[in-house]
């Protein structure tokens, strides 16, 4: 699957009640924060084999404050279902930074 051309054909998010106050009441992170990683670039994405039901994803991201953070998500036809949200941690962000600086 190429998941990059499958993220610029999404047609809108689909967001689950739980998982809004989930990563609200945790991490402080907000829907529309969320939506803007999958907006902006640089966005690093990989294969993250957690379910057995449906293909799960991680991403690396900034928000449109700069915020880094880190989303688990996964993908419905045309939609993207974010899973959990969070700051990014050092090590997380050391990672985000080497493969940005290895894309440019």
């Amino acid at each position: 699957m190429d998941l990059t051309n499958l993220i610029n054909n999404i047609v809108f998010f689909d967001w689950d009640e739980g998982n809004i106050q989930k990563n609200w009441k945790k991490h402080r992170v907000k829907p529309s924060e969320c939506e803007d990683v999958f907006f902006n670039e640089p966005l690093v994405e990989f294969d993250h084999s957690h379910s057995q039901r449906e293909m799960r994803y991680v991403a690396y991201g900034q928000t449109d404050q700069e915020r880094l953070l880190f989303i688990v998500f996964t993908v419905r036809k045309e939609h993207i279902r974010v899973i959990s949200a969070r700051d990014m941690h050092r090590k997380e962000r050391r990672f985000y930074h080497a493969k940005i600086k290895e894309n440019s």
